[in-house]
């Protein structure tokens, strides 16, 4: 019996033994002209899933995922933080610190990370600029939800190792070529005959208009990160700035 008792007692006392990690992250652009950099980025982008993924701020999921926001007195990141604020390269979008413990992919929390503008003033989510939408004529219904300038997510997760996991698209006004139509035209036709033999059909090139449009630059990345070190994750448009500490 004496043996059965300690050992309850110390099954009951396991969930204390869980690490617990403070993890402060940084989030900011580059102040870049899209046109400049030397990249191809894909225009069709999938969407990102947001299924499990909920707002830091939203403090009731945060506690039913055992985490929690921290105040900024947390925060040991304020210097990156200032010279980035001060550096005409850069803006910083995020500066955020929470608490959680170590679980696994499939259990972490996924953070909704918004911030930035809300360009759902002059574009539709496509990405279509509202004035060229009105200017088509075309009937369409357009839900006015946000589109902030910073969306996406952010996982931190143990497997063995500690890993962040970044699916975060920037979004930047710039112009794109649109597709107005498509025609045919047949080369044969001499106005003498009425009948249009459709073999004879060849394409002509669409006519292509550039317009104002809303693009989507994606940071999705993987990165093992050693608790108590600085790491540094980027891309041409994006940066983010992360520390782990255990707690």
């Amino acid at each position: 019996m004496k043996k059965l008792i300690i050992f309850l007692l110390v099954f009951v006392s396991l969930p204390s033994f869980a690490r617990s990690f403070d993890i402060e992250m940084i989030i900011f652009k580059r102040n870049v002209d899209p046109s400049q950099v030397n990249e191809s980025w894909p225009q069709n982008l999938e969407p990102i899933n947001f299924e499990r993924a909920f707002s830091y701020r939203d403090s009731n999921m945060m506690s039913a995922h055992r985490a929690s926001l921290l105040p900024s007195g947390y925060y040991q990141l304020n210097r990156q933080y200032e010279a980035l604020d001060r550096h005409a390269g850069f803006k910083p979008l995020v500066h955020v610190t929470w608490r959680q413990n170590d679980r696994g992919e499939s259990t972490s929390p996924v953070l909704h990370i918004q911030a930035g503008k809300d360009f759902s003033g002059q574009f539709a989510p496509n990405g279509r600029s509202l004035k060229d939408i009105a200017a088509d004529g075309t009937p369409t219904s357009i839900e006015k939800s946000p589109l902030y300038e910073l969306d996406g997510t952010v996982q931190v997760y143990v497997q063995h190792y500690l890993y962040l996991k970044t699916n975060l698209d920037l979004r930047i006004p710039g112009q794109n070529e649109v597709v107005l139509q498509d025609s045919v035209i047949d080369p044969s036709n001499d106005n003498s005959d009425d009948e249009v033999q459709v073999g004879n059909l060849e394409p002509i090139k669409p006519k292509v208009e550039v317009q104002d449009f809303l693009n989507r630059y994606r940071m999705q990345q993987k990165r093992q990160i050693r608790s108590g070190e600085t790491h540094y994750l980027d891309n041409p448009f994006l940066g983010v700035i992360i520390q782990i500490r255990k707690v």
